[in-house]
């Protein structure tokens, strides 16, 4: 991995990551890392999480903590905080990346699965803010960064996710001026069609016709939205707050990767036969 930083950029400083094993959380922290950061990542997934911080730290010789947090549960988060705070001492850098969802037609979106992907992407990103806020950055001062997501237009076939990501932008703007007086500074990173480990979850063709209607013609990588999160910790991001950048190739700009189906009694044509698919409505992961 590479940076346009200097490499102790971030030295004493101490950042949480959360869904830091996988994807776009793991580059944060291994940009973090390179740059001099004490370094805790937090996922529900054990067994990735142990993986990836014996693989950071062996890469770069400092110890990353691991720490198993549904932030769906406050008191995980709490003891997520105390663990940080007993291993390091303070707390000057949160990145709110856990989060999860899945594809499905609104009609087709079960109570159950509607409620897993608010309390994850919204209520949790909520809940880590205000722990973090209230243990250690209300007397300190701090920096939040929360990833969010590309739902500017609406998000078919992602209403959960859209309103949840949506309401943690308007959020954002709250805490920024509910905390400036705490010197907490609180941004938005909002990454448009990203190639990482997430991909998966999806069909094939969702990233293929993603690329084909972003105006720069491909996907982002995670070590743009790594580079992107460091902006707003380091002392070029020091009078910004409240803020959203997106970093997405101008697609919230442009394309049209949705395509509306016409209605039967229009003579217009057929519904093509993706609404009566069903997608997998499995409970995110982060």
């Amino acid at each position: 991995m590479k940076t346009v930083y200097r490499e102790d950029l971030f030295a004493d400083r101490v950042a949480i990551v959360t869904g830091g094993a996988t994807g776009i959380g793991l580059a944060i922290a291994e940009a973090l890392l390179m740059l001099g950061c004490d370094v805790v990542i937090a996922s529900r997934n054990r067994k990735r999480l142990l993986t990836s911080a014996r693989g950071l730290s062996e890469d770069y010789g400092r110890e990353v903590l691991p720490f198993t947090c549904n932030i769906r549960k406050r008191p995980e988060i709490d003891a997520l905080m105390d663990a940080t705070l007993g291993r390091f001492g303070k707390l000057d850098f949160v990145i709110n990346n856990g989060g999860g969802q899945f594809m499905a037609p609104a009609a087709q979106i079960r109570e159950k699965g509607w409620n897993a992907v608010i309390e994850t992407n919204l209520s949790g990103t909520f809940q880590m803010c205000q722990a973090a806020h209230a243990c250690f950055m209300r007397d300190h001062g701090g920096r939040i960064v929360n990833i969010v997501a590309d739902m500017w237009r609406g998000f078919p076939s992602m209403v959960h996710t859209g309103a949840a990501r949506a309401a943690v932008v308007n959020m954002t703007k709250t805490l920024a001026i509910e905390w400036a007086k705490d010197g907490v500074l609180i941004n938005c990173v909002a990454p448009g069609t990203i190639l990482s480990t997430g991909m998966h979850n999806y069909p094939p063709e969702v990233p293929e016709a993603a690329a084909r209607v972003i105006p720069l013609k491909r996907l982002g990588t995670v070590e743009e939205i790594a580079d992107s999160v460091l902006y707003f910790l380091s002392p070029a991001g020091s009078f910004t707050t409240g803020a959203t950048l997106r970093v997405d190739g101008g697609g919230s700009l442009w394309g049209d990767g949705f395509q509306i189906p016409d209605r039967p009694d229009t003579g217009a044509g057929p519904i093509p036969p993706w609404p009566e698919q069903r997608w997998p409505q499995h409970v995110p992961d982060e």
